[in-house]
């Protein structure tokens, strides 16, 4: 199967609201029934597949607020917590000319294509989607953040960092502000691995399945699979 439909299982270009531009949706497996084709699941390379994602990007306890931990869960038909949307997709070089994205980030990928991913628990919108509180650094762990608003909730489709995974379906998740472009800050998911700086805390407790970014390494050969990644079909 070509690298777009897998990237993309079942998209459809529609009209952003407004009629402002036209972007690419996703559309995949629902997390709950109410979520319908809607849901996305996005997984890791490393502890599962298409066919069977058992962990998946979900937002910590199902909290809609800025700030909120995105964190690697079980798979789960029931809790709206894994109910994940495509907000917008398309190329980089129209995330910049729309100014959500530099000059440099677009130099470097504007090929590629690039998504941003929204939490509407039980299909309901929330306008926040998985990203960064800061421009990407060392170990900063992923947020829900305002959608639309900057680099730091987009996502490069980054298969040209890693093109024979990319084939299969399989492919590194740049963050938009990244800065460095040698080894740009990915996606990444070591399982019990904590945000930098003392933790991310809800109380006494620490969110040890935080989702987080790292400088991508081996790449393009050697990617590993804490750094890649999936979508269902």
């Amino acid at each position: 199967m070509p690298v777009k439909k897998r990237v993309f299982a079942a998209a459809a270009v529609v009209t952003m609201v407004g009629g402002l531009t036209a972007a690419e949706t996703l559309s995949a497996n629902a997390a709950t029934a109410e979520c319908g084709d809607s849901c996305i699941k996005i997984y890791s390379a490393k502890y599962g597949t298409a066919e069977h994602p058992n962990l998946v990007e979900t937002v910590y306890r199902g909290v809609a607020g800025v700030g909120q931990p995105t964190a690697m869960y079980p798979v789960s038909t029931t809790d709206p917590a894994g109910d994940i949307v495509g907000h917008r997709a398309g190329l980089v070089s129209d995330f910049y000319k729309d100014g959500l994205v530099s000059a440099e980030v677009n130099k470097h990928y504007g090929r590629l294509r690039a998504v941003e991913v929204e939490y509407a628990p039980h299909g309901k919108r929330t306008g926040l989607c998985a990203g960064l509180s800061e421009i990407a650094y060392q170990n900063e762990g992923l947020t829900l953040q305002k959608c639309g608003v900057s680099a730091q909730t987009v996502w490069i489709i980054d298969t040209k960092d890693s093109p024979s995974t990319a084939s299969q379906g399989h492919f590194p998740l740049v963050s938009g502000s990244t800065t460095n472009y040698t080894h740009p800050y990915a996606m990444t998911f070591r399982h019990g691995s904590y945000e930098h700086g003392g933790h991310w805390r809800d109380g006494h407790r620490t969110v040890p399945t935080q989702i987080r970014v790292a400088r991508l390494m081996g790449n393009p050969s050697h990617v590993p699979a804490s750094q890649l990644w999936g979508t269902t079909k």
